[in-house]
């Protein structure tokens, strides 16, 4: 297969390639402005050659190319799907934070740019559209979220990937792609160095010898899911037959406090070294909810999807990687 990816060089698309070049001899093209992964995140899971849009081809000597360029460009992504057997759209303005703090700017990246990626896979007729959606657009809502839910989004993130969802069903019914939406829990592990989200970010802090600072009284709670999981699941979504149009719940049906994440990041820390790790509480932020966990039994039942990684173990062995 021909792979389109995204987003590519960032931390779900690089450990997204790794699994490809590892399984598979499919071929991989990767779209990626640069803002966020970079080249050398790429380099480290795959050789690669980089084309322009003027020498795209799948046929070069290396099965993993790179573009540069933005989602936000419509005649580029005419141009990177064509001849795509599947495209796994990444790429995004991520988290609620950023998306209060410049709204437009989210509107722009999440949903034009979602809604270019579709209209180009319709152009080239792509088979799949496989959509990195979140549980932002249910919004504050007695959890666990499932995919049944009415949403109501409290951030302009959850909004935007909301958006999204709706143009993803509207291609599958109208058009026929295989569209599939993937609500990603808070996802972490090794791979993570340029994520902003609470388990990375927490780990760059303690590292850098700054005060682990937690968002309102830490209460908040989150489904933290392991990126092997993840890309197990995005790996299904690209096969499983008659999925077209459906969404899934993608965590582990698990809720935890982010004081709870907090303490567990400081006791793995202090066993390699880190000591003295100090945390304080903040305002709350903007746009949050206080409580957010999946249902995932709609993807055990069709995807055949489970989260097998339990907290302690993924911790561990993110720690390790920011160490290393």
């Amino acid at each position: 297969m021909n792979w389109l990816i995204t987003g590519g060089c960032g931390f779900l698309g690089t450990a997204l390639i790794a699994r490809l070049v590892n399984e598979t001899e499919d071929k991989i093209r990767v779209l990626d402005n640069l803002s966020v992964g970079k080249r050398e995140d790429l380099a480290l899971v795959a050789k690669f050659s980089e084309q322009s849009e003027k020498n795209l081809s799948w046929s070069h000597h290396e099965r993993v190319s790179l573009i540069v360029g933005d989602i936000v460009d419509d005649a580029l992504a005419l141009l990177v799907t064509d001849d795509a057997d599947i495209v796994v759209h990444f790429a995004a303005n991520t988290g609620v934070g950023p998306s209060v703090d410049n709204p437009r700017l989210d509107m722009t990246l999440n949903v034009i740019g979602t809604f270019n990626y579709l209209e180009a896979s319709r152009v080239n007729n792509v088979g799949r559209f496989v959509f990195a959606s979140s549980g932002a657009p249910a919004g504050e809502v007695e959890p666990p979220i499932h995919e049944e839910l009415p949403p109501h989004p409290v951030s302009p993130y959850g909004a935007s990937k909301l958006a999204g969802e709706g143009y993803c069903s509207a291609y599958n019914k109208s058009f026929g792609i295989d569209t599939v939406m993937l609500r990603f829990g808070n996802v972490y592990g090794p791979g993570s160095l340029h994520k902003s989200s609470v388990v990375a970010k927490f780990i760059r802090q303690a590292i850098n010898g700054e005060t682990l600072e937690i968002y309102g009284d830490g209460s908040q709670t989150r489904d933290f899911i392991y990126i092997d999981d993840l890309i197990n699941a995005v790996m299904l979504a690209s096969k499983v037959s008659n999925i077209g149009g459906e969404a899934f719940q993608i965590a582990t049906n698990r809720e935890t406090t982010v004081g709870e994440v907090a303490e567990m990041l400081v006791a793995e820390m202090s066993n390699v070294g880190l000591k003295n790790i100090k945390l304080k509480n903040t305002e709350k932020r903007l746009g949050d909810v206080m409580r957010n966990y999946s249902d995932t039994s709609k993807a055990r039942g069709i995807l055949g999807w489970t989260a097998k990684t339990n907290l302690q173990d993924g911790i561990k062995k993110t720690v390790g990687y920011f160490i290393k």
